[in-house]
C-alpha cells in the first residue's frame, strides 16, 4: 500500500511541475483567478504543505526555511512568488522537500503516529499520505485550469493527454455547443 500511495504522490508532484514547462516568467506568476491563483504559487504552496505534514507532524526538524509560514507573514504568502524568488529556486526547493518528505514516508510504517497541531488531532502516516495526495491532486487540477487559461495547453502529462484525440479546430465548436446547452438549460430550468 505504501508504494501505491507514494507512486500517486509522485505522479501528482510531477504533473504540477510539468505545468510550468514552456511558460515564461510572467506566465508562471500570472494570477488567473480573482483570488490570485497562479502556477508558481501552487508549487510554492505544496512545498510548504509537504514539509509541514511530513516534517512537523512527525517531529522532524524542517530543513528548508519557509519565512512565509511564520506568524508575521502576510496572508496567502505561500501562494505566490516574490520578485526575489526565482522559478528555479521555488522548483528546487520543492524537489528538496520531496527528498525530505520521502524520508518520512520510507522510514516509518503507515500506522506511525503523528500530531497535526493545526488540526489538534493525532494521525497516522497513512492518513497524512492520503490527505497530502488529495490536496496535491486538487492543486494539480487548479494548475491544469491555470495552464489552459494561460496558453491553451491541456492534459495530464507529456505522454498522456487524457483528452479526446481530435483536431485542435474541434474544440471551439465543442465549446460553442456547451455554451448553447448552458443557455438552453438556463431557459428551461430557471423558471
Amino acid at each position: 500500500m505504501r508504494a501505491t500511495l507514494h507512486r500517486y504522490l509522485q505522479a501528482h508532484r510531477e504533473a504540477l511541475l510539468w505545468k510550468l514547462d514552456g511558460l515564461d516568467e510572467r506566465q508562471v506568476r500570472w494570477p488567473v483567478t480573482p483570488t490570485g491563483t497562479n502556477l508558481l504559487g501552487l508549487v510554492k504552496h505544496m512545498a510548504s504543505v509537504e514539509q509541514g505534514y511530513f516534517g512537523e507532524v512527525f517531529g522532524r526538524e524542517m530543513p528548508i526555511p519557509m519565512p512565509w509560514s511564520d506568524e508575521d507573514a502576510e496572508p496567502n504568502a505561500d501562494m505566490w512568488a516574490t520578485v526575489d524568488e526565482s522559478r528555479e529556486s521555488i522548483v528546487d526547493m520543492y524537489r528538496q522537500v520531496w527528498v525530505f518528505a520521502d524520508e518520512t514516508i520510507t522510514s516509518r510504517d503507515l500506522d506511525a503516529p503523528g500530531d497535526v497541531p493545526w488540526w489538534g488531532e493525532r494521525v497516522t502516516l497513512g492518513e497524512i499520505l492520503v490527505h497530502v495526495i488529495a490536496e496535491l491532486a486538487r492543486h494539480a487540477g487548479h494548475a491544469d485550469i491555470a495552464r489552459e487559461t494561460l496558453d491553451g495547453e491541456a492534459g495530464l502529462r507529456p505522454t498522456v493527454s487524457n483528452l479526446p484525440d481530435v483536431e485542435d479546430s474541434w474544440w471551439p465548436d465543442y465549446r460553442a455547443r456547451l455554451e448553447t446547452v448552458a443557455e438552453q438549460a438556463t431557459q428551461r430550468y430557471s423558471r
